[in-house]
């Protein structure tokens, strides 16, 4: 007969998971506040996804020939979501969008309204209607994010501030919608790292080498390592294993719950390494989007199940 787990080792392996959880999320925001820095310093966002894809890439070869790197689908567009959104395409995409605008914008208007733009994809997709309480909890999102920059209330026509804020909330539906393509595709998510990671550098290095600014003339070869290590071994690879664990062993809700973490370590990341001003209006939009990354993870209920 079976015995079922002691209690020390199931809180031995909750706390590995929040750990993991709360490693996730400050690499998360380490990601905002690092790229933000290198790109208005000495690297180019070409520069800075060529350093992301081929050496993770490199070091995840073996698992893609174990695995295999055909994307599933069954339509071209679902094919190349897979094979270049993750790895390419929503790194790109909000990479630029930090060129523009402050890392502590990009920290609650991308990760921070990845839980709306799910619900959304979600129910235009499949038909899957969120509760009462995580409905309260993606508006509030909303509004939140309005305040941060879609009303434009922290910047200017000038500074293009709001390119890069437009930029924020077009990456992370196109996060939304990769994420509920691999919900429904039923593969591991290590599977779908090295599919993405073996597409991004076969298609999307080469457009980069050839039309983007692949020169590195700005940055030293200490430059480089910190960014292979920053965006290829931390943020490709870690980060997505820790984030698998952590849902593992806590769930997805209670995971997706430290994502509100994010726009928090962010703002903080801005302040005292980019010297970022925060207006009290893009504070308060930032403690919204907080709140309602809370409610619409379901961490938090009005009312208990």
């Amino acid at each position: 007969m079976l015995s079922s787990p002691r209690p020390s080792a199931i809180l031995s392996a909750k706390l590995l998971g929040y750990l993991a959880a709360i490693i996730t999320v400050s690499i998360w925001a380490a990601f905002l506040v690092g790229t933000r820095f290198a790109i208005t310093k000495n690297f180019s966002v070409e520069e800075i996804l060529v350093l992301r894809l081929l050496p993770a890439a490199i070091i995840m070869a073996p698992l893609m020939l174990h695995l295999g790197i055909l994307p599933p689908g069954n339509n071209l567009i679902t094919r190349l979501i897979f094979a270049l959104g993750a790895s390419a395409l929503f790194p790109w995409v909000l990479s630029v969008g930090l060129y523009y605008s402050p890392a502590s914008n990009a920290g609650a208007l991308a990760p921070g309204t990845l839980p709306f733009w799910t619900a959304l994809i979600a129910y235009l997709i499949v038909h899957e209607k969120p509760e009462f309480s995580r409905q309260i909890g993606l508006f509030i999102i909303l509004f939140g994010a309005f305040l941060i920059g879609i009303l434009k209330l922290d910047a200017d026509l000038a500074n293009l501030t709001w390119v890069g804020n437009i930029l924020f909330l077009l990456g992370a539906a196109l996060w939304a919608i990769y994420s509920v393509l691999f919900r429904q595709s039923g593969i591991a998510p290590i599977h779908g790292l090295v599919i993405g990671l073996f597409w991004g550098s076969i298609v999307f290095v080469p457009i980069l080498l050839i039309f983007g600014d692949v020169s590195f003339q700005h940055a030293n070869l200490s430059n480089i390592f910190l960014m292979i290590v920053l965006h290829s071994f931390i943020v490709g690879i870690l980060a997505m294993l820790l984030f698998t664990y952590a849902v593992k062993i806590l769930g997805a809700a209670q995971t997706a719950a430290f994502g509100a973490l994010t726009p928090i370590l962010s703002m903080l990341g801005g302040i005292f390494l980019l010297d970022e001003i925060i207006t009290p209006v893009k504070l308060l939009g930032i403690c919204l989007v907080t709140i309602g990354v809370l409610f619409a993870s379901g961490a938090l209920r009005f009312t208990k199940k």
